[in-house]
């Protein structure tokens, strides 16, 4: 960190934390409408499915490909392109007439989706060193934020006025915040990329170098990748279970709504993992997250019994997130973008999986279907973070 860096005001962090709220909402708008989507297509569960697959996976290839230009061109710039391109996306799913058209423009979306994890390796290189994970969690508010946004929101316009003008609305939010952001992620010089000779292959290969040399960062974007899978693909069994038993999409807005407890709880226990130490703390997260899955087999059709694990799981699942990015956003500032790279492709490839998975299997042995899949891939969690505790890091 250079001496003459000016770090982020708290004012500023929250600013970036409301624009990625927007950004990060665009993939969760279709978890509570999935079921009137699907009639809308007259597709079944398991087809509508692919949509947020593809969406994740495209997400995957689009980390790949373009977030690495982060260590190379201005973050505030790339930043209003992909916003951009996001808006473009997102209203041709609105005006879609036939389910290929949707799931293609869906698919562009996630593509386009690099925005909210150019801001964390951005925020990275503008805190102190010792605050890195409050700042890290403050931003991850922002994400809490715009998938509650989403979701509460959503199930709400979906019931009443139908789904498409829920991506109405998005793509307004969309365009504000495109012309905001270069505002928002203002950079003074120092910070601005060294790397200008550096050819895109070159880039993209140094990306895969990095792999090889950080084996700690692939093991933390595996264990994200199983933790995004259980948070997508119990949101999209709970969005097709509910109307089946008789419940309207609001209900399930309203039952995602207890995540709202995550913008209190998430930047303290942000502070809490630079105390105890990231790893360990995702240990003790995983942990407690297991014993919550373990109870969604008593929920069923009692949204009461459902909500106490839904609790634990939003609250536990941020926290692995921030555990998993601060054990290497500490990593030397001129490669944090492209080791960010190779942490969210893997959450993302797990992601695409999680969810065609869990809808699948909802399709084959319905609510307790869903439920072994959750349990398994938080066994799988739980197991990889008392595992990396012994990884050591690049180094070392």
């Amino acid at each position: 960190m250079s001496e003459d860096t000016v770090y982020l005001t708290r004012p500023q962090l929250y600013a970036l934390a409301l624009a990625t709220a927007v950004v990060v909402a665009n993939a969760y708008y279709i978890h509570p409408i999935v079921a009137p989507v699907a009639d809308s297509f007259g597709v079944s569960h398991a087809m509508i499915g692919a949509v947020p697959a593809l969406n994740q996976i495209a997400l995957a290839i689009g980390i790949f490909l373009f977030l690495p230009l982060g260590d190379r061109v201005r973050n505030s710039r790339l930043a209003a392109v992909f916003t951009v391109g996001q808006f473009a996306a997102i209203a041709c799913m609105a005006l879609a007439k036939d389910f290929a058209l949707f799931t293609a423009a869906s698919t562009i979306l996630g593509l386009f989706t690099i925005t909210p994890y150019l801001i964390p390796a951005y925020v990275s290189k503008r805190v102190d060193p010792a605050q890195l994970g409050h700042a890290i969690a403050i931003v991850t508010t922002g994400v809490v934020f715009g998938i509650l946004l989403a979701r509460v929101g959503a199930g709400l316009i979906g019931e009443y006025w139908g789904w498409r003008p829920v991506y109405w609305i998005a793509a307004g939010l969309l365009a504000i915040t495109s012309v905001a952001l270069p505002w928002l992620m203002r950079e003074p010089k120092p910070l601005r990329a060294a790397e200008d000779e550096v050819t895109y292959a070159a880039l993209l290969g140094s990306t895969l170098k990095l792999m090889r040399g950080h084996p700690h960062v692939l093991l933390s974007g595996a264990i994200q990748g199983m933790n995004f899978g259980i948070f997508l693909s119990v949101w999209l069994a709970i969005g097709l279970y509910l109307p089946d038993i008789g419940y309207g999409v609001d209900i399930v807005g309203y039952l995602a709504g207890i995540s709202i407890v995550n913008l209190a709880i998430t930047p303290p226990l942000g502070k809490w993992t630079d105390r105890v130490g990231p790893r360990k703390a995702r240990l003790i997260v995983a942990v407690v997250q297991l014993c919550a899955v373990g109870l969604l087999f008593l929920g069923g059709g009692n949204l009461f019994l459902l909500a106490i694990p839904l609790l634990v799981m939003t609250g536990a699942g941020p926290i692995i997130d921030i555990c998993g990015r601060a054990t290497f956003l500490i990593e030397e500032p001129s490669i944090r973008t492209r080791l960010m790279t190779i942490y969210i492709m893997l959450m993302f490839i797990g992601g695409g999986i999680g969810s065609w998975a869990g809808t699948a299997a909802y399709e084959f042995a319905g609510w307790t279907g869903s439920c072994f899949f959750v349990l398994t891939l938080s066994l799988g969690v739980t197991a990889a973070s008392a595992y990396a505790r012994r990884v050591p890091k690049a180094g070392h």
